[in-house]
This record gives structure tokens, sequence and C-alpha cells, in this order.
């Protein structure tokens, strides 16, 4: 880490030239700051993230407030982990949604993390490396923008360190992090454009190369932040240009050439992955959901999120989509001070590049019709003209506020380091901002960040996995190629402790129904969440939702006979259920009584379904 780079021009965009120093700056340069200084920065980046998780370290019962998604995350990490262990197809799976399995190149798999993961998911379980993923993906981020723009944009350290916290912990990426790690894993973001914008015009093939291993790796951690920094990079570009024609000029043989060779690098590489995703088994078309009715309300960007010091429990939906989808919640103050610093810094390309994107991805966010406190406003949004372009057309319009995550960190950086008088300056040079500027500039992003400090993220009770399938009391009833069905076996969008009993065994068993994407049927690629429900999961989900026992007639006994041959049933496992008592007599109905065992109640189907 360090200062390399730091008499070097602060740009992102390398013109081929090198900013005149001082001759007497260049002999007076400082010391190259120790290494515990910048291993510090990372420690507290760290510690944050650990504190913000700490309602799950150590405590199983318990899940993040979104914990369908967590429940997803925790069974793909585990995948992740058994590919590796036993050599199968990481890109496919049949441990869930038996007997057709998931294309996981299609849904967010996060292999990226999980295969790194591995021997942690082995070693502590699927909760531990969900958790450590999320410290990692949200300290990672803002350790990544650290070194950037302590490299290449500013000379002060604190500059850096409030730019990455930011960028790191801004109040939309802790609202992912505690549901959506293929979001909240941004830390390749400055990565990638570090090898983009690298400052040597006339090094073009390594850095290619680099580039195209790192989309590769983020290919498999989320296509989706993927597409969102192609778009941002595009943008900031024409930006730039627009800015500064000349540099522009200079620079783009040498970015297009690096765009190029990691063009080629990443499509050899992502060839055979994109084609299982498009055309290999349980591949899809479109969407589960309408992406379009995901928009961020115009209020969302001043008003205070959830998991923030101020942030309260305004109604779900009001100004964003659900609590994960605070995209925006930047509060009044900060975007005044953004405001302030383009004004300020506005002679700057980078400044005048940067607050175009940002602006441009804010309005976006809004979606088809703006909408205000909840309500439509009738004005058509930015969104209507390009909702139905090729990759924006699948694109949830309210995570584009996340570009302006990073836009405004990168400013925040900027100005601090603008604002702090130089160490040493020529005897000839205009005088900088003297102490009381900096310390009302410093007062002030103080003012505007602390109401945004994030507070940890809430938890809710997990469903209990029955010792019965923890401790593999079930092997000797279900033998190979048979599957254990879980009550009720949830087949869409909603919370699967099916799916968590996986995870948290190892994906030691097959077990039918499951929370993922697939096709609508065996003929209808039309994207659905969860496999077409079979009558008797759709009959037992009612009496899990409603509490209330159906009448079970002998046409519903032989549908369940049937379903539970396609599902190749071996046993039918129900754990604690709100309304478990409804739902046991309802499969004693269907099947005949069950035994208590271990935490759960268990039907051995085998002799009937013979």
């Amino acid at each position: 880490m360090g200062r390399a780079g730091a008499d070097q021009p602060r740009t992102l965009i390398s013109t081929g030239t090198t900013a005149s120093t001082p001759a007497s700056m260049q002999a007076r340069r400082p010391h190259r700051p120790l290494w515990t200084a910048d291993a510090l920065v990372v420690v507290g980046y760290l510690g944050l993230a650990v504190l913000l998780t700490g309602g799950q370290w150590g405590r199983p019962e318990r899940l993040f407030h979104q914990a369908g998604d967590q429940i997803l995350f925790e069974w793909m990490l585990a995948h992740a982990a058994r590919s590796v262990v036993t050599g199968q197809n990481p890109l496919h799976s049949t441990a869930l949604n038996a007997p057709d399995g998931i294309n996981l190149m299609a849904n967010t798999s996060v292999l990226g993390l999980g295969l790194p993961l591995t021997p942690v998911t082995l070693l502590f379980g699927s909760q531990a490396a969900f958790l450590t993923a999320v410290v990692c993906c949200l300290a990672g981020t803002a350790t990544a923008w650290y070194v950037l723009l302590r490299r290449r944009l500013v000379t002060s350290r604190t500059a850096a360190v409030v730019g990455g916290l930011f960028c790191g912990f801004a109040p939309g990426m802790v609202s992912q992090a505690g549901a959506h790690l293929h979001i909240a894993a941004q830390f390749l973001v400055p990565v990638i454009l570090a090898w983009l914008f690298r400052p040597e015009p006339d090094r073009v093939i390594w850095p290619g190369v680099w580039l195209g291993l790192l989309v590769t790796w983020q290919a498999f951690i989320g296509e989706e932040t993927l597409a969102f920094l192609a778009l941002a990079v595009a943008v900031f570009a024409v930006g730039y240009a627009l800015a500064d024609p000349a540099a522009a000029r200079r620079a783009a043989p040498a970015l297009l050439g690096r765009a190029g060779v990691g063009a080629v690098v990443a499509g050899l590489l992502l060839a055979y992955p994109l084609w299982f995703q498009f055309a290999g088994p349980q591949h899809y078309r479109g969407m589960a959901f309408d992406t379009y009715s995901y928009q961020l309300d115009a209020v969302s960007f001043i008003a205070a999120a959830r998991q923030t010091v101020v942030g309260g429990e305004h109604p779900p939906g009001l100004l964003a989509p659900n609590p994960t989808e605070e995209s925006s919640f930047f509060g009044a103050g900060l975007l005044v001070l953004g405001t302030v610093i383009v004004i300020w810094l506005g002679r700057r390309p980078l400044v005048r590049a940067l607050a175009g994107c940002g602006l441009l991805f804010a309005l976006l966010s809004l979606g088809a019709e703006i909408r205000v406190h909840g309500t439509g406003t009738g004005i058509p949004g930015p969104y209507r003209l390009v909702a139905g372009l090729p990759l924006l057309e699948l694109a949830v319009p309210a995570r584009f506020a996340l570009i302006c995550v990073p836009v405004l960190g990168v400013l925040l950086a900027l100005s601090l380091d603008r604002a702090r008088p130089p160490r040493t300056a020529p005897t000839d040079a205009p005088a900088g901002p003297g102490v009381p500027v900096r310390l009302l500039w410093t007062g002030a992003v103080a003012a505007a960040l602390l109401p945004l400090f994030p507070t940890p993220i809430r938890t809710v009770a997990a469903p209990a996995v029955p010792v019965f399938l923890t401790e593999q009391r079930w092997r000797g009833q279900v033998p190979a190629g048979t599957t254990v069905v879980p009550v009720p076996p949830v087949t869409g969008a909603a919370v699967s402790p099916g799916m968590l009993w996986s995870a948290r065994t190892g994906l030691a068993f097959r077990a039918p129904g499951g929370y993922f994407i697939g096709p609508s049927g065996p003929d209808d690629p039309a994207a659905r969440w969860g496999a077409p429900d079979r009558p008797t999961a759709a009959l037992l989900r009612r009496a899990a939702e409603t509490g209330q026992t159906p009448v079970v007639t002998d046409a519903d006994r032989r549908q369940a006979v049937e379903d539970l041959r396609h599902w190749r049933a071996a046993i039918v496992v129900q754990g604690e259920l709100r309304h478990g008592e409804a739902v046991r007599r309802t499969v004693e109905a269907l099947l005949g009584p069950g035994r208590a065992v271990d935490g759960a109640w268990v039907w051995d189907v085998r002799d009937r379904l013979r």
C-alpha cells in the first residue's frame, strides 16, 4: 500500500504525461509511511464489519432479517464446498429441486466466494461461511477503495480512509450485505478500475490479461455487479471525454486495448459457463419478477436508512422496495455536501465526470414513474427510456443508486484531500486553505456522515434444524437416489426450512423444492420462483399458512403417492412450524401416523411407493 504513486497525476484516466512537481517538493518528499498504518486501517474496517454481523456469531438460531436470502446463500456456499470435496459439477446440482435440479450458473451461486471459503464452510459450517463472506464483502470493498484512493487519487491517508469507509459501509451496502452477497461483494470493482485505468499508456497486454481474469472472477461472484460496473465505466468515460477531450483522446488507445484484451481472456474463460447458464439444464428466460417495480422513491435520497444510528422503521415499500434495497438513503446533508464539492472542485474533469455519472444513475434508480412519499406523480422517469434495452431490461432499477456510493466516496476523499494544507510548498506557491477552513470542512463531512453510521444488522429467529438430520440418523432410511421430503416442500420465494436443513448439514441429502429461479416447465423456459407446484406441496403449504387442516380425500391420497414418487421420496420430515399441529394432521391424513424422532416427525414412505 503506502504512498506509491502519490506524486502521480490525480486522475483515473492516464493521459500519457506526468504532472510537473516543483523541485522543492520533490526534494522534500515525505518518507514512505509504515505499512502498519495501512494494516490498522484494514483492521478497523474488519472490526466494523464484525460488529455489524455480531447478532449471529455463535447463534445458529438467528438469521438476518431477510431470512430467505440468507438461507439461499448459505446453501450456495455449502454447495460450493461440496463440489470441491466431491468433484461434482459446480454449475448444477440435484441436491435441491429433486429430481430436476438447479442451474446454478443461472442463479446467484457466488462460486467466486464459495470456492475460496471452502475451508471455512467445511470446518465451521454454512452460517460461519456466510458471516465470513459478509465481513469480507464489507471490509474488503472498503479496503480496496482505500488502496485505490491512496495510490491514485489522494495524498491524505485520512481522506482515503473516509472514502473507503463510505464505499464499503454506506447505507446501501449494509442494506444489501444482510441478504445479497452477490451485490455486497464489490471488492473487485476498484481493482478492475485500477487495471483498466493504469497510468502507463504503453502497457496494454498484461493489464488486459489481469483485467480479463478479474472480470471472470467477478462474473462468478455476481454478474449483476459486473454489468453495473460496465455501464458506469461507459458513462464515466463519455463524461470524461466531454470534460477533457484532449486527455481522453490520449488515453483511449490504451483503455480500448486493455478492454479488448480483457474481453478476449474473459470470453474464453466464461464461454462454457455462459453456455451452461443460457442453454444448460434448467435454464430459463427472463426474470421471475417484474424488475421495473423495484424502484426508489425520490424522497429516499434524503431519508434515513433503517440500518443507521438515526434510522427508523418506515413502512416497507414506501421509500424502497424492501429493507434490503435501500440503495440510496444518503441524507440531505451528504447530498448538499456533494453539490458543494462539485461546485468547488468542478474544474477537474474527474469531478465533472463523476458528478454526471452519479446523477444519471440516481435518476435511473427512480424507475419508470417518479414517486414521492410512496405516491406516483405521473412524471415519467428516465428509466422508461432504457427499460427495453438488452441488459437493462433485466436490471433492478433501485440498485442503480449503488453506483452513487463510490461516486460520493471518491468526491468526499478528493474534498478532504484538497482541504488538507500541503506538508511542504514552494515559497512562490499560493497559500492553501488555512486551518480554520480545514477544520470547518472536516466538521461538515463528519456532520454529514455520522447520521449514516451503520448499526448491527437486524436478526430474526431461524427455523430449527432437527437433530434427526444434524446427527444423520436418517441415513439407514434413505437409500442412494432417494430424497428427504421436508414439510411443507417450499417451491417458491418463501423461506425454505428444507433448504436451511440442507445447507446446515452440508448437502448431505437430496430434497425437492427450494428457493431459486428456474423454468416454468419442461417446455416453458419462462422464469419462475422455484419449481412448478405439485398438488401435495400446495395442500401442505396451505395448512402451514392458515393453521387449518383441510379435508383430505382419497384423490388427495392418491395424488400424494404420485407426488412422492415424482420426488423419489424415502422419508417425509416435519420440523418445528408455526402451525405444526395442523400440518402434522394433514400429513397423517395423507400418509398415516408418523413417529416423533429427535425433534422431528418422520414418515417412512418407502414401502408404499414401490
